[in-house]
This record gives structure tokens, sequence and C-alpha cells, in this order.
């Protein structure tokens, strides 16, 4: 598939939970408690997206394709707007944009806590997306970038802690982020320093620890 196509797709596929969250409210559909019913699905698919885009490398070295990195920006972008859409419901509904009040659950809840850092964490990613800035920060760029995993895990924190019901689900999602972060090691690149041939081929390897 054409990457023009591919990305038009994703983008599709990206808008589409917004589009059915607008049928809901169009049609009253957000149950009992609409504020907690948008914030609830805004910050689920923040943090879907957010681990979607997490799979791009992995995915990359499973299929040796170019395409999931090259999608990789789009993803996190729209997580990140997901992500903003779900502060943004919580700084007008629930607090009425009081820095007051937001300061003071930032102190007394930790669940708000750990959002905001992953909020935080994610703004510098958002701005420094564009092949212009990667271009001025160099190596610096994917160093920068790296606090992706950060975020990650403050958004499953976020969740977690946040739900006081039923668990299910903080437990998927933090599952799914363990097993992208043991794809992300370098599983080849270690057997390969520890098998015998390699250790043959290296100076510093005395002959006799070989």
């Amino acid at each position: 598939m054409p990457l023009a196509r591919l990305k038009l797709w994703l983008w599709l596929a990206c808008a589409a939970p917004l589009a059915w969250l607008g049928w809901r409210i169009a049609h009253g559909a957000l149950g009992p408690n609409p504020v907690q019913t948008l914030e609830y699905f805004t910050g689920r698919w923040a943090l879907r997206w957010l681990l979607v885009t997490l799979a791009m490398t992995p995915l990359r070295r499973l299929t040796s394709r170019p395409e999931p990195i090259q999608v990789r920006r789009l993803l996190g972008l729209w997580a990140y707007a997901y992500l903003c859409l779900h502060f943004s419901i919580y700084l007008v509904f629930d607090l009425q944009f009081s820095p007051a009040q937001l300061a003071e659950d930032l102190g007394k809840r930790a669940f708000i806590t750990a959002g905001f850092a992953g909020w935080l964490l994610l703004l510098p990613l958002a701005l420094t997306s564009t092949n212009g800035w990667q271009r001025r920060l160099g190596r610096r760029w994917k160093t920068l970038h790296r606090l992706i995993y950060f975020a990650a895990g403050a958004g499953v924190l976020h969740y977690a802690w946040g739900v006081k019901k039923d668990e299910t689900w903080p437990c998927i999602y933090l599952s799914i982020l363990a097993l992208l972060l043991v794809l992300r090691i370098p599983w080849r690149g270690i057997l390969r320093a520890r098998s015998p041939a390699a250790a043959a081929r290296d100076p510093t390897v005395s002959p006799r620890a070989r």
C-alpha cells in the first residue's frame, strides 16, 4: 500500500473514535455522568494510541519494513491530541479553569499527578516532532523522544490509580506496555555477543576464557 494511502487510513482510524463520541454527544448517549464518560473515553483512547505508537518500532524489527516508522509520528500526535482533549475536559468541567484547584489536586491525588506528568512529558515531544526539529537536535532528538516510555508508564499509572472498581483494563494496558518494553530490548545483538563465534572474534577475550 502506498504510504500516502496508509496514512490516510490511519488518520481516519484515529479520528473514528472522536466521530463516535460526537454522535453520542449529539444523541445524549453519554449516560448519567457525561463528564466522567468524556474523561474516560478520551483518556482510554489517548493511552491506546500511545501504546500503538510504541508498537511501531518492534513492528519495524519484526517485519523489516519502513512503514511502521514512517507512520509513528502521525500516531503519536493523535495520541497527544486525545490526551490534550482529556486534560481539557478535566480543566473545564472539573476545575472550571481554577489553578488553585489544579495545584490542590496535584498535591493530594496521585492519579492526577501521574496523568499531569504524562501530559508534560509528551509536550516537548509534540513540539519537536517536525523534521526541522529533528535536524536541529540531531542525536539529542532520539534521546528526548525516549520520554515517551515514561509518559506511557505515567498514563498506565494514572488509569490504574483512577479506576475505583474493575482493574481489568489497567492490568491489560500494563501488560501490553511491559511486552512492548521487552520487545525493545535488542535481543539479537545480546545473543550474538554471547555466542561462541562472537567470543572467538573478540580480541579482548583471552583464549582461556573462551
